[in-house]
């Protein structure tokens, strides 16, 4: 899916109503960016989506290490 074509066109108005009026809590509209990132990068090369999932999966397990070590080490 490129930006210019016309499946793009059809494709952000989707997500960004989703986004914003159907979606209202943060934790939703985090998930929904996830998954239109998958599906946009999908539709060009399936294998983006298994590239994008690892990074999002060291990405995610990361800030859990970091969040728990930054309590560790934090004065109380």
């Amino acid at each position: 899916m490129l930006f210019t074509s016309f499946t793009f066109l059809i494709f952000l108005p989707i997500v960004f109503l989703l986004y914003w009026f159907v979606f209202r809590q943060l934790k939703w509209q985090n998930l929904l960016i996830v998954v239109a990132s998958y599906v946009f990068y999908g539709w060009w090369d399936y294998r983006f989506v298994i590239l994008i999932a690892i990074t999002s999966l060291c990405s995610f397990f990361s800030g859990l290490l970091i969040e728990r070590f930054k309590s560790l080490t934090s004065p109380e």
